[in-house]
């Protein structure tokens, strides 16, 4: 439960962003108290490291604390020899392999990989299924609560400690050994394998209780405990002998063995199948090009027998609705809803890439002499730093100045501009430079650098660091912008860089630092713990300072002709935006339990999700620190408009009223759905408020009158230079790109658009167009190629017609797979456009069975490209497994097409049809109709 995670664990985020409250300072009191943070034993005289202009030092700053137990007590890098000359990535979701946080436990806390959960302990590895929710602290926080159903290990095993032997971009291998024994067990996201090696000892499998066989083949055993399915695999010629818990088998001579979790008994033959193609490591790569970002995310396997070395991994929701590759039927249950399998050692996931740009365009709806006073009192106050001095409330000023220094200059307003970058410099500078009240310091155990003063655990437990220093890239960009002399590596740009290395490091061969210390490329988020001490699993409260990291490095990539860097960030932006979309939000409502009565959540853990901050209760803070800071780079949260309808309604109804303390955040973010709206809250103010404390007047301002002219960011329409965005209002579109390069270039959007911006410029420029949705981003009306279902047979862009529902007609009890039955046809005519080169027919139905069992629709779309009544071209889906259970499962193009005849071709008065039928099954089951969730996109423009 929350509550106890609070006082045990510290605080892993900010205890109190405002001013503190009474039951706030309390529990900081409390969290200090628990974990002994008295004064630590002066370090060793540090060495000045010289970094370009700055520098920083090579041991910590007199009195300070780095990473620590609980009790206070040093700790280093709980691992192997093999991989101690390896950086440890120590945010990760297995970080307590490596952090012995509680000094009472040297194995781990439990360990969420999903579908599985972990927890090593002295006899091996406990593994567990979780997927019935729990609902706990008075309703505020959802969890899939590890539970062991098996332990896995080896005869005898009696380990004093756990260790972690290797690593990869997602995967993990603990180590154990007991002086008789040695025991490895790869484990990794998505995996439903666990890959065991030993010595000293047969195979041994406890169960928690006593198992049933449902299969016993000699050397592989199917087995179910608690309700969930496995196989365990022995190599050849060894047999499994079950004796109540304990399940015992024979290496005969060999040091492998295997297990799976199975969807379902059936599925075993398929399982089988990859039971020796051992994972031995993982890694993603990326490319962002043409306003589309793709990766593609890959395992490397050894053949323990046989020859085969494919394999099985489930996707997260994220992935697999942003992937085309063929997957199976067979389905998990996670804390991020439904995984989905893929028979494959690789997928690639693609996306419209999500811009970033340095500020808002130039509107005619800004007056520039308010404007202008706003800009003078934060420029002229007497400590535009408010008396920060640790990291975090230092950066979050720091990004308080950053976001002013292009509004000023796009105003005229030179002066102000080059005030407030002199601040910045200075501040920077000062940071940058050891010796002084503040600096950062190396410490070489865990690979990391830290500065101090620090807040919030950054050191003693290596906490948030990627929040802490994404203000300093951000402003340094903004810096680097105006003025690439300083960014330059002989002047302050190689401190800066240290930073990016620290915390998003894209280089796995850097002996300094991890490859993304905090990003975890298959969760598709970030992680604040750095030790990953919970029984929750690890933990990310502030997604949205986790995606001002990835703004900044678009902006300092781009501002410093480093594009890959550029690229990088707009890759970790772009993935984390639908992790953020999905797992926070919940935008598609579908991956939070029913019994959880939220619409977001403050915090994502290992296990689920909370509605509660680290620090308050309070209904704007919870809805405001995914939010926090609004800059060029929160444009990404204006895809899903309805969840932000429904996230602004949620902290209205929880607070009981409109957004008092941080009012001005909330303001910004409904204007990304709703200008208007917005703007009117900020008019009945007129000024009379308090700013939250990373925020100015000047910029809020700003951001509300602009998109109160221009209209909310049009997300459907991407530019092939990242630091460029669309607008749309009331059917025009507004375009607008930075250039930082020094040279013109054209920037071309995936409309048609094209764009000319000068050397070091902003351009913008308007156009006719509206909203035009992509169906794997639902949420904006429809125009254009995007089509919802209306009932009645329609396929309409209109966007006012009511929801509903429509029946689908049973199977009868026959395979209907590819031949439409009795379908439900919805049809468009006079349809004009052209191929969109790269593009592809997708869509995104909602579709129950309720408790009908086998049931199974499936789609196929038609195009008669003349309206002569001739269909040209038609894509069959595979179908779609419903499950038994009341509740809507969306059915996308991500089924894979299962058949294609014909040829596209230009559309001259065309006919478009999506049929719906069931493929299998003996009843009836629902389509969604008249939502975004019931759309269908043409690939044409």
């Amino acid at each position: 439960m929350i509550e106890v995670l609070l006082v045990r664990t510290s605080l892993s985020r900010s205890v109190s962003r405002t001013a503190p409250r009474p039951v706030a300072a309390a529990l900081l009191a409390v969290a200090v108290a628990a974990v002994g943070l008295g004064p630590a034993a002066s370090p060793a005289a540090a060495a000045t490291l010289p970094a370009g202009a700055g520098s920083y030092t090579d041991a910590r700053p007199a009195g300070t604390s780095g990473p620590t137990t609980n009790t206070g007590a040093p700790v280093t890098p709980k691992l192997t020899t093999a991989a101690r000359s390896k950086p440890v990535p120590t945010n990760d979701w297995w970080s307590s392999l490596a952090f012995q946080r509680y000094g009472d436990n040297p194995y781990s806390t439990p360990m969420y990989g999903h579908p599985l959960t972990y927890q090593a302990k002295a006899s091996g590895l406990e593994v567990g299924y979780p997927t019935s929710p729990a609902i706990v602290g008075d309703g505020r926080q959802y969890e899939y609560a590890h539970k062991a159903d098996l332990t896995v290990g080896l005869s005898g095993l009696n380990s004093p400690d756990t260790k972690a032997d290797a690593w990869s971009d997602w995967t993990v291998t603990p180590y154990w050994a007991d002086g008789s024994r040695t025991f490895r067990a790869t484990i990794g996201h998505g995996m439903p394998f666990v890959y065991a090696k030993g010595s000293g000892g047969d195979a041994r499998v406890t169960t928690a209780s006593t198992p049933t066989v449902f299969s016993d083949q000699g050397n592989v055993l199917g087995i179910t405990v608690a309700g969930h399915h496995y196989a365990l695999f022995a190599p050849s010629g060894s047999d499994w002998n079950v004796s109540g818990t304990a399940i015992t088998a024979g290496l005969g001579g060999k040091d492998y063995f295997s297990l799976a979790v199975l969807p379902s008994t059936d599925a075993l033959a398929t399982y089988r199948k990859y039971a020796f193609s051992f994972v031995t490591g993982s890694q993603v790569a990326w490319q962002s090009t043409g306003g589309t970002v793709k990766a593609t995310y890959s395992l490397t396997t050894e053949a323990k027998e046989g020859t085969e070395r494919g394999t099985l991994q489930a996707l997260y929701r994220h992935q697999w609705l942003h992937t085309t590759d063929a997957l199976t039927p067979y389905t998990y249950v996670s804390p991020r809803g439904t995984m989905k399998v893929r028979e494959s050692a690789s997928f690639t996931t693609s996306q419209r890439n999500n811009g970033v740009v340095p500020a808002l365009p130039a509107s005619s709806g800004v007056d520039k002499a308010r404007l202008t006073g706003y800009l003078n009192e934060v420029a002229n106050a007497s400590d535009p730093f408010s008396g920060a001095t640790d990291t975090y409330w230092t950066g979050k000023a720091l990004g308080r100045l950053a976001q002013l220094v292009p509004v000023a200059d796009q105003i005229g307003q030179t002066a102000t501009r080059d005030k407030l970058l002199g601040l910045m410099k200075g501040r920077l500078q000062e940071w940058f430079t050891a010796g002084g009240a503040s600096e950062f310091s190396y410490d070489k155990d865990w690979k990391t650098l830290t500065g101090y003063p620090a807040s919030y655990g950054s050191d003693t437990e290596l906490n948030d660091h990627h929040f802490h220093y994404s203000y300093y890239v951000y402003a340094a960009a903004v810096i680097a912008q105006y003025d690439q002399a300083w960014a330059a590596d002989s002047a302050w740009g190689t401190m800066v860089k240290h930073l990016i290395r620290d915390t998003a490091n894209p280089s796995r061969t850097d002996s300094a630092y991890p490859f993304l210390r905090g990003f975890d490329v298959y969760a598709g988020h970030s992680w604040a713990s750095g030790h990953q001490g919970f029984a929750a699993g690890n933990n990310q409260e502030s997604s949205s300072e986790s995606i001002n990291l990835s703004a900044g490095l678009v902006l300092w990539g781009a501002a410093t002709g480093d594009n890959a860097l550029r690229d990088l960030g707009s890759y970790l932006l772009t993935t984390e935006s639908e992790a953020i979309t999905q797992y926070w939000f919940d935008a598609d409502q579908q991956v939070f339990p029913a019994s959880f009565g939220h619409d977001t959540v403050g915090m994502v853990w290992g296990s689920g999700g909370a509605y509660s901050t680290w620090w308050t209760a309070n209904p704007e803070e919870i809805h405001g620190i995914n939010v926090l800071p609004v800059t060029g780079g929160s444009l990404h949260l204006a895809r899903e408009k309805a969840a932000i309808k429904r996230n602004i309604a949620e902290m209205e109804r929880e607070n009981g009223g409109p957004a008092q303390e941080w009012r001005d955040l909330l303001w910004e973010f409904e204007s990304l759905s709703d200008p208007a709206s917005a703007k009117s809250k900020w008019d009945g103010v007129n000024g009379n408020y308090t700013p939250e404390q990373g925020e100015s007047k000047a910029h809020t301002y700003h951001w509300i009158t602009t998109l109160a002219s221009v209209g909310a960011p049009d997300m459907t329409v991407s530019g092939d230079l990242p630091t460029s965005a669309v607008f749309s209002k009331d059917g025009t579109r507004t375009y607008t790109a930075h250039n930082h390069g020094s040279t013109a270039r054209t920037v071309t959007f995936s409309d048609g658009k094209t764009l000319s911006v000068p050397a070091r410029s902003t351009a913008t420029s308007t156009g006719p167009g509206g909203s035009n949705p992509d169906p794997e981003e639902p949420g904006e009306p429809s125009t254009g190629n995007i089509f919802r279902l209306k009932s009645g047979g329609v396929l309409t862009t209109a966007t006012t017609d009511p929801a509903g529902v429509d029946t689908i007609a049973s199977a009868d009890g026959v395979n209907r797979d590819g031949t439409p039955y009795r379908p439900n046809v919805y049809e468009v005519k006079k349809v004009n456009g052209k191929v969109a080169a790269g593009a592809a027919t997708a869509f995104r139905l909602r579709v129950d069975a309720g408790a009908k069992v086998g049931l199974a629709p499936q789609v196929r779309v038609s195009y008669d490209l003349t309206g002569d009544g001739t269909f040209d071209r038609a894509e069959t889906f595979r179908y779609f497994a419903t499950d038994p259970v009341n509740g809507w499962e969306e059915y996308t193009q991500a089924s894979g097409v299962r058949a294609a005849t014909g040829s596209l071709g230009e559309l001259k008065n065309g006919t478009v049809r999506l049929e719906i039928w069931n493929a299998l099954g003996n009843g009836t089951s629902q389509v969604q109709t008249g939502t975004d969730a019931a759309v269908l996109k043409i690939p044409y423009v």
